[in-house]
């Protein structure tokens, strides 16, 4: 991996711990009933850096910020980091395969991945409790998951227009 690309991979991985924190700090402003739903700021970066780069680069940044988030919140082992880690996990490989597709536009892969993160952090909590309850919280989430996903998905677009012609025609070097 070049030092440019290495540099500006790490300064990524930074912005999107940064929103990770800022989001949990606000998240009982925004949703006072549950806070732990969040719109998943951090996320727009991984998607970015799927569009703009390539899959194994959007799974080095969103591991290594979970990773990292979790050392500094709860221990990596918690159910908070392996339910976040299982939501993750879905939710790239889901956004991967629509990538990969062609055919979908970076805010349906943003859905699709926000769906699925919820999806995945749900079937974690069922694995790792044993209990069928939190089935029922589906429906409720994805009440948040789609707006949530159109916002990060909007928010990526115009930031992969930037990114792009960034590294097509950089001014500085």
């Amino acid at each position: 991996m070049k030092l440019k690309k290495l540099v500006f991979l790490s300064i990524l991985i930074s912005i999107s711990i940064v929103l990770s924190i800022v989001e949990s700090a606000i998240s009982p402003f925004i949703y006072p009933a549950a806070p732990w739903i969040k719109i998943g700021l951090a996320n727009i970066i991984v998607l970015v850096v799927l569009m703009v780069y390539s899959p194994k680069e959007a799974i080095l940044v969103l591991f290594v910020r979970i990773f990292l988030v979790s050392l500094l919140y709860s221990g990596f082992f918690s159910i908070l980091s392996l339910t976040s880690f299982g939501g993750g996990v879905l939710a790239i490989i889901t956004m991967i395969l629509f990538r990969k597709m062609k055919v979908f536009s970076i805010i349906s892969i943003s859905v699709a991945g926000s769906i699925m993160h919820i999806i995945g952090q749900i079937f974690t909590l069922i694995l790792l409790i044993s209990t069928e309850q939190f089935v029922y919280l589906i429906p409720y989430m994805l009440l948040t998951s789609i707006p949530a996903g159109i916002f990060t998905g909007l928010v990526s677009k115009r930031m992969v227009t930037i990114f792009e012609n960034q590294l097509r025609n950089p001014e500085y070097e």
